[in-house]
């Protein structure tokens, strides 16, 4: 009788506990995501590279600095319904998750915001832990703020090779030019880039790597009100 009654004091403290550290996270996590609204914010990764002792390319600009074409570029290949959903696109989400395998889901089921938050916040491996806490981030990141702060922040962390993190240090990087300069094949290549930045580089590209960056930019050319909230 006494040990049962020991184990479940041990119990109902350890529920406590988790109950208490949860919210702590939850606070914290609320109150950096309303700071970097207004801040530049830094990402996981490029802490774990600093941590690492490797050398990081990054230099954060606002999106009045990057190229239209890169902007446009990025929504069609990574989140064409960017401007309509509010931080998770659900169909999109049900689909992949059905079809997704032990290791979780691909990133086809993430958006702009859930990739900010990832970004910002969590690991980069694909895992349904990392997923479910990250819908509920991108929800909160879609709610505090703009849809050309998402962008700005995203293209500002996004990795486009191995240390080369955010839209200026890559345009400097593979095309010596500023981020705003970039013309559209050059953004199209940089967009087709993100979902394997450690194979593909933009300057180089594959002839496959070419043939997708010409669709992506064709559809950038003609995205209309699929970019309009970021204009």
């Amino acid at each position: 009788m006494v040990s049962r009654l020991r184990r479940a004091s041990v119990t109902g403290t350890t529920a406590r506990f988790g109950i208490g550290a949860g919210l702590a996270l939850a606070l914290g996590f609320a109150a950096l995501i309303l700071v970097y609204r207004f801040l530049p914010p830094i990402s996981t990764l490029i802490l774990a590279r600093w941590l690492e002792g490797e050398t990081v390319e990054r230099h954060y600009v606002p999106l009045e600095r990057i190229s239209g074409f890169l902007r446009a570029a990025v929504i069609v290949s990574e989140d064409a319904r960017f401007c309509e959903h509010a931080g998770v696109d659900w169909s999109a989400l049900r689909e992949v998750l059905d079809r997704a395998g032990a290791d979780g889901p691909r990133r086809g089921a993430s958006t702009i915001p859930m990739q900010t938050a990832k970004n910002l916040f969590l690991w980069p491996s694909r895992s349904y832990v990392r997923k479910v806490i990250e819908i509920p981030l991108a929800l909160l990141i879609d709610l505090e703020w703009p849809k050309r702060r998402i962008l700005e922040v995203y293209l500002n962390l996004a990795e486009w090779g191995k240390g080369v993190f955010g839209a200026e240090a890559a345009a400097r990087h593979y095309f010596h030019k500023s981020a705003e300069r970039l013309d559209a094949r050059e953004a199209a290549l940089l967009a087709t880039t993100l979902p394997n930045p450690s194979h593909r580089n933009p300057a180089r590209p594959s002839r496959r790597h070419a043939g997708l960056a010409a669709r992506i930019m064709a559809r950038a050319l003609t995205a209309g009100p699929l970019v309009e909230c970021v204009e």
